[in-house]
């Protein structure tokens, strides 16, 4: 068995300390104690062990949210669309916008974007991309709202903050960026706080039992830190500071 290396070690200390479930609060403050001598502005991922089953068409759960303290990081916006939304779309401040250029462009392996909108009619162009874009979580969805005529809107809020999250396949783990480590505590938590509202407002109807079964708070080198789930309900006061 390899050795673990110093990193490896410091971290299981790190968790073997702090077995006890922590307050939003806390998880943060250890984070940036802890925080790894790297050259990079660390991302703070959260991550929710939900009880719900999304092999059944009723508890897969996928949906937005708007964190209003934003990512930390430039979103690039490509645009496929017809006609006057083109126009909408530059306006907007989309990196990239074409209809069958773009699309043909794509399927050469132009990548360069990190959000892909279509509008409704433009749909059609992208029907063979699917292989492509869909493992990569770019292909367009009604349910992300990237299938939109408000292009405008949708680029501006992508821009903003606004963030994409589903069940994965395996279990019910949801897990997503919230920002990152050189963010003060309160934009954190307001992120946070923001995404535990989601989460609970799109809890399917069928679950029963625990909903909320666990939730960790993460940095790219740092420790994963369970949070205690009983106090998730104290941050709504971050939504309206």
């Amino acid at each position: 068995m390899a050795k673990a290396t110093k990193r490896q070690t410091s971290l299981q200390k790190v968790r073997e300390e702090n077995r006890t479930p922590l307050s939003a609060e806390e998880a943060i403050t250890l984070l940036k104690e802890k925080k790894a001598a790297v050259k990079f502005d660390e991302t703070v991922e959260v991550h929710f062990r939900l009880g719900v089953n999304p092999k059944q068409n009723d508890q897969q759960i996928r949906s937005t949210v708007n964190l209003p303290g934003g990512t930390g990081k430039e979103v690039r916006v490509a645009v496929v669309a017809k006609g006057e939304k083109l126009a909408e779309a530059t306006a907007a401040g989309a990196d990239v916008v074409g209809a069958e250029d773009l699309v043909a462009k794509i399927g050469e392996g132009f990548l360069d974007f990190d959000k892909l909108v279509a509008t409704p009619d433009a749909m059609a162009m992208l029907s063979k991309m699917g292989k492509m874009l869909g493992p990569r979580g770019l292909m367009p969805n009604p349910k992300d709202g990237t299938v939109t005529f408000d292009v405008g809107k949708t680029i501006k809020e992508l821009k903003a903050g606004k963030v994409s999250f589903r069940t994965e396949k395996d279990g019910g783990l949801v897990q997503m960026a919230i920002g990152k480590l050189s963010f003060e505590d309160d934009r954190l938590l307001k992120n946070l706080a923001a995404v535990v509202d989601q989460i609970n407002k799109v809890k399917p109807a069928t679950v029963k039992g625990t909903y909320m079964k666990a939730v960790f708070l993460s940095s790219t080198m740092g420790p994963g830190l369970k949070l205690d789930v009983s106090k998730l309900q104290d941050l709504t006061k971050y939504l309206h500071a």
